[in-house]
């Protein structure tokens, strides 16, 4: 919606009814990914694309209705679909959309997205797109705050307890739920289209641990930056599931690179040369996870040249190390659970222990520091 979201608040902010498509769904080899959209203006001007071309002009129509007066639909395109094929999807893959109308009755707090969009704050939207009674409602979710609603209030805060982890990843997707929030049905089908990038992982260090540390990362949702001084071993080849990988001083490349409240920094080279000047740096940024691979003996002699280097305790207390939750992990794969699991839990606050030895809710509410 955000390549579409210029002309939505100009046809809300002018009293007008605007078509809005959206691809909530893909399967194989759909053309755009969930979250494009395309926009129909009350004079019939179509911006954006959900397929590339293949089944605009059906879509087109659709939107039409639905501005009408027709209730919002979800509708599926797919090459085994006679009205699909006959519309031009000929790539082999299948395509859910949903066309709703938007003005100021249907999507009143459109314009508050807009603005965080614009802003770079964090947002995310929640429509129930299949399901009994509430199809086309919208709760919009921020780190801190929500507005409008999905039906119930047991609904809106499983969705938005949801939303906010898909937020947290820049993620965009369906989920679905009973008409009370349970997460174990499926009567409603609600899709959560995200408006932020995905955080970054900064991995400083290109040995076999990195390498699954990236895999974990990338399937977590971060885009992933593998940072070594040595090229010789920070190659792509190495390490193909990261975003990118950098060969400069670790110090010198976390100076120049954005670092924000969501990116996790993990530091796996355990060689003071590298470490020290890092760390320090490190400690000046407002990254929500600091982690520092090494022994306790190694971990005391690097505070102790940080302390020489002027670091406060207070920043020396930010550092997680040696990093990672105590499961008994060996391997590099296990290390890389290990470590993806103690940033899930400074996240969210997670305690770290079984489940079965705690009480109370599985699903936490967001921390003050989980504010962006």
């Amino acid at each position: 919606m955000q390549e579409v979201m210029r002309e939505l608040v100009a046809a809300v902010g002018a009293g007008e009814r605007a078509g809005l498509v959206t691809v909530v769904s893909t399967f194989e080899s759909a053309p755009r990914p969930p979250g494009a959209s395309m926009a129909v203006t009350q004079a019939g001007e179509a911006v954006g694309s959900v397929s590339g071309g293949c089944i605009e002009g059906a879509v087109y129509e659709l939107a039409q209705e639905v501005m009408a007066g027709r209730a919002p639909v979800l509708q599926r395109y797919g090459v085994s679909d006679d009205d699909a094929f006959a519309v031009g999807l000929t790539c082999g893959g299948v395509i859910d959309v949903f066309v709703e109308a938007v003005d100021r009755q249907t999507f009143p707090a459109l314009v508050d997205v807009a603005a965080s969009v614009d802003a770079a704050e964090p947002v995310a939207v929640a429509t129930v797109v299949a399901g009994p009674g509430t199809v086309g409602a919208h709760l919009i979710v921020w780190p801190d705050r929500v507005a409008g609603s999905l039906g119930g209030q047991r609904l809106d805060d499983a969705v938005a307890d949801d939303a906010r982890g898909l937020l947290e990843q820049g993620m965009t997707g369906i989920r679905r739920y009973g008409a009370s929030g349970e997460r174990r049905l499926d009567d409603l089908q609600v899709f959560v289209q995200s408006f932020a990038p995905r955080p970054r992982m900064l991995v400083f260090g290109a040995i076999d641990f990195a390498a699954a540390l990236v895999r974990v990362g990338r399937f977590l949702g971060y885009h992933v930056t593998v940072c070594d001084a040595r090229p010789v071993f920070a190659t792509p080849r190495r390490f193909p599931d990261a975003d990118e990988v950098v060969v400069k001083w670790p110090h010198d490349y976390l100076a120049s690179t954005a670092v924000d409240a969501r990116t996790v920094i993990c530091v796996l080279t355990h060689d003071p040369k590298f470490d020290v000047p890092l760390l320090a740096e490190a400690v000046r940024t407002p990254a929500a996870y600091i982690g520092v691979m090494g022994s306790r003996r190694t971990h005391d002699d690097r505070l102790a040249r940080l302390r020489a280097e002027g670091v406060a305790e207070e920043d020396l207390a930010r550092l997680a190390s040696p990093l990672g939750l105590d499961i008994g992990a060996r391997t590099p794969e296990e290390t890389a659970v290990s470590i993806a699991a103690e940033i899930i839990a400074s996240r969210w606050g997670g305690s770290g222990r079984r489940l079965r030895d705690t009480s109370g809710p599985i699903h936490r509410e967001p921390l003050a520091s989980d504010v962006l």
